[in-house]
C-alpha cells in the first residue's frame, strides 16, 4: 500500500478548488466535482478542510498570496505597476473572478480572513505614498484603491467595457493596456502637482 501525500492532496484540491470556485463562486460550487477534479475521494476535502467555506477561504487566501508575490510593490513608475497588474488580470482573470464571487458571497460584512489579508496592501499603500510624495495614510489608501480599479475594471466588467467603448477588452488588450496606464499616470500627476 503506498502511504497518501497529504500536502499534494491538498495542493490538488486547492487548484481543483481555485477552478471550480472561479467557474460557479461559492454557492454554485460542488464538493463532488472539486474532488472528481483533484482526483480524490469527497471525504478527502471535508479531512483537509473541514467545510466548504474553509475551502473557499483557503483558496481565496492562496490566490491572494500568490499575486501579492508575483506582483512587485509600486516603484516610481505608477503606470508601468498599474499596466502589470492589469497584465496579471488579463493573462489569469481567476483572482478578479474569485474576488467578485467573494464580494457576492459576504455582501457588506468583513470576510472571516480580512484583517489579516490587509497586510498583503500595507507595503503597496508605503511604496505608492512614498512615490507621490505623501503620507501612507487613508488617502494613501484610497489613491491604491483606485489604482487597483483601474486595472482590474475592464477585465472585471467586460461587457459595460465594449458597451462603452465599442471593442472588446480581451481582443482590445494593447489599446486598453495603454489607456489603463495613461490613466494611473494621469492620477499620479494629478496627486504630485497637489503636493507642490
Amino acid at each position: 500500500m503506498v502511504p497518501r501525500d497529504a500536502s499534494a492532496t491538498r495542493r490538488k484540491l486547492l487548484e481543483a478548488a481555485r477552478d471550480e470556485f472561479a467557474e460557479h463562486g461559492i454557492s454554485g460550487g460542488r464538493i463532488d466535482r472539486i474532488a472528481e477534479r483533484a482526483g480524490v475521494n469527497k471525504e478527502r476535502v471535508y479531512g483537509h478542510f473541514g467545510s466548504k467555506e474553509e475551502l473557499f477561504k483557503a483558496v481565496l487566501i492562496r490566490v491572494k498570496n500568490e499575486q501579492a508575490v508575483s506582483l512587485p510593490t509600486p516603484g516610481e513608475d505608477i503606470g508601468g505597476w498599474v499596466g502589470r497588474v492589469y497584465d496579471s488580470h488579463m493573462d489569469d482573470p481567476t483572482m478578479i473572478r474569485l474576488m467578485m464571487w467573494e464580494s457576492l458571497h459576504y455582501g457588506g460584512d468583513p470576510a472571516p480572513y480580512e484583517e489579516p489579508e490587509a497586510d498583503h496592501y500595507a507595503d503597496k499603500i508605503i511604496a505608492v505614498a512614498r512615490t507621490l510624495g505623501i503620507e501612507p495614510d487613508d488617502r494613501a489608501a484610497r489613491i491604491v484603491m483606485s489604482l487597483l480599479g483601474v486595472a482590474a475594471w475592464p477585465i472585471a466588467m467586460p461587457q459595460t467595457a465594449r458597451m462603452l467603448t465599442g471593442r472588446d477588452p480581451y481582443t482590445d488588450r494593447e489599446s486598453t493596456r495603454e489607456h489603463v496606464v495613461r490613466m494611473a499616470n494621469a492620477i499620479a500627476q494629478d496627486i504630485r502637482r497637489q503636493q507642490e
